[in-house]
């Protein structure tokens, strides 16, 4: 069997501008993570992740200046793993003195690098220390003037050449049994045609054929499934490029167990269709 290529992600850069945000980015889209890992055991690291049962084979390493003794080893650690054909690509992250400065006093934190001195000392010590590694880097990016979701979205965009789309998790359930307290988005659905009243559909759930037929197939509910359809069509891409990591729909009926069934069912067809990964769960399906 031909060994697998990892693809390697070294994060480096300036105490608060933005590593930790850069690594959750990475690791939202399938990076393992490690933090301040010595490059003398990376190549352990990464034997060990090959043998495992689910292979590792996308990697995010970060490395600061706190680790003095470790920086003087990522260049050649970089050149070996290039040498053996691992793709290597590293970030480094910039950000102007004075921003970082501010952001030290929102913060009310140390600087690393100057636990007793001034944050502006820690600074101009840790750029000192890193010119090496930043003049290594493929990826330089500057969060001078980016918020936390910018950062993200370049990080995505630059680094990891792909786009985390928020994941929706749609839920049906019955007024009846109260709301569901995490729904960001809540639609009832109570103005359709309620199978309950009818003796042929009545046991039956949502899922089953031809309950679904018999609400899905309605006028009223056609009608409204084309207007949500624009809705989501128009919201999701405005909630994958402000970052939001989960979306949760609530589709409510009476009790919980046909109509919302059926309709989220269909959501989530038409959403999955459109390429959202999305999960479905029918909370008051079995209650009577």
């Amino acid at each position: 069997m031909k060994k697998s290529v990892p693809e390697i992600v070294v994060v480096s850069g300036l105490s608060g501008s933005g590593k930790s945000t850069a690594m959750a980015a990475l690791e939202d889209v399938g990076f393992y993570c490690v933090d301040n890992l010595p490059p003398m055991l990376v190549e352990q690291f990464l034997d060990l992740c090959s043998k495992a049962e689910a292979s590792v084979e996308r990697i995010a390493l970060a490395i600061d200046a706190r680790e003095k003794a470790f920086l003087s080893g990522l260049p050649q650690m970089i050149g070996e793993l290039r040498e053996q054909s691992a793709q290597v690509r590293i970030l480094f992250l910039e950000c102007s003195n004075e921003v970082l400065v501010n952001r030290y006093r929102e913060t009310r934190r140390v600087h690393p690098l100057a636990p007793t001195g001034n944050v502006e000392d820690g600074v101009d010590l840790e750029r000192h220390l890193l010119r090496e590694v930043a003049g290594l880097a493929d990826f330089v990016l500057d969060s001078s003037d980016m918020n936390v979701h910018q950062l993200k979205e370049a990080v995505l965009r630059d680094v990891s050449g792909r786009e985390r789309r928020t994941v929706i998790n749609l839920s049906s359930f019955g007024f009846r049994f109260g709301t569901p307290k995490a729904a960001e988005l809540l639609f009832d659905v109570r103005f359709l045609p309620n199978p309950y009243f009818e003796p042929d559909l009545k046991a039956r759930t949502g899922l089953d054929p031809e309950v679904a037929a018999f609400v899905l197939e309605a006028t009223e509910a056609k009608a409204f499934l084309e207007h949500l359809d624009r809705l989501l069509s128009f919201l999701m891409p405005l909630y994958d490029a402000e970052g939001k990591a989960y979306l949760t729909i609530g589709v409510g009926c009476t009790g919980g167990r046909h109509r919302s069934v059926a309709v989220a069912e269909s959501i989530a067809q038409s959403l999955a269709a459109a390429g959202h990964q999305v999960n479905v769960t029918h909370r008051d399906v079995r209650k009577e």
